[in-house]
């Protein structure tokens, strides 16, 4: 499927705003797309049967609805009915990917919870997940992405700069740090220690920009380097953005089912349509 979108499809508001995002995508790249709709596997409990018959009947109708969208867009489209768990089904379709593409799961004021299967997801799935907000806004402009140094640090910085060269936006790289914390009341750091933080931190972001003006000579990158929490700064930058993109720190066997605190964060708050790297 290497090129391939693969969409969640449902019957929530965002979801046809993440498959509107796919194929607006699809048409500015010649991709394809892979529409996916998961009905779960019955109990066993009687009169199962025919409400599972009716979710199979409702799943097949959103799907056919979506392929037409995206052919009236000359895209070209496929879809897929599957049964059983929708987490870990979208994540074993994910393999192959070029991405996947989901509605949030948040309400647009982050204080209604539908559900939290869009970042058990994106914890587990093989390609980089981008999540929609319910209603995204037009008008946007730019890709921020989030460094911290490491190695899905690095990844994420590779798709954001491909993202923002493709079409021609600037690339804004925010990098934060923090105090050594200490275990006594502190009224005042040593100004010249801050000063060495803040100097360290931007030499360390250069390195982790070191080639984009070789792979990507006409592209624009401004940085942002202070002290503070990284989503709290991310979620300041990218207000305006197109597009927010983050690496995902998970690690060892359960790392793949965890995202990282500013992952985990972005999802909730999801300030613009959000990119998660693995």
């Amino acid at each position: 499927m290497d090129g391939t979108i693969v969409v969640g499809v449902t019957d929530a508001t965002g979801a046809w705003g993440a498959l509107n995002w796919a194929v607006d995508r699809a048409v500015a790249r010649r991709e394809r797309l892979l529409l996916v709709s998961v009905v779960g596997s019955a109990w066993g409990v009687v009169g199962e049967e025919t409400l599972v018959e009716r979710a199979i009947a409702r799943a097949t109708a959103l799907l056919e609805d979506g392929a037409v969208r995206a052919h009236a867009a000359g895209v070209d489209a496929e879809t897929r009915l599957e049964r059983g768990d929708p987490v870990a089904r979208l994540i074993d379709v994910s393999e192959g990917a070029a991405l996947l593409v989901l509605g949030s799961d948040f309400a647009t004021d982050g204080s209604r919870l539908r559900g939290v299967r869009g970042t058990r997801i994106a914890a587990g799935a093989h390609c980089p997940v981008v999540v929609v907000p319910e209603f995204p806004e037009q008008g946007r402009a730019g890709v921020v992405v989030g460094v911290d140094g490491s190695e899905a640090s690095a990844k994420a910085v590779a798709f954001a700069a491909a993202e923002a060269d493709l079409t021609g936006e600037s690339l804004t790289a925010v990098m934060t740090w923090s105090p050594v914390p200490v275990p006594y009341e502190l009224d005042e750091y040593p100004r010249d220690y801050l000063d060495r933080m803040q100097t360290l931190t931007t030499e360390e972001l250069s390195i982790a920009l070191a080639g984009l003006r070789q792979d990507y000579p006409d592209l624009v990158v401004t940085t942002v380097v202070e002290s503070g929490y990284p989503t709290i700064v991310l979620l300041r930058e990218s207000r305006a953005a197109r597009l927010l993109v983050v690496g995902n720190h998970g690690r060892g066997a359960l790392g793949r089912f965890l995202l990282g605190s500013t992952s985990q964060a972005v999802l909730t708050h999801l300030p613009t349509v959000a990119a998660i790297v693995r």
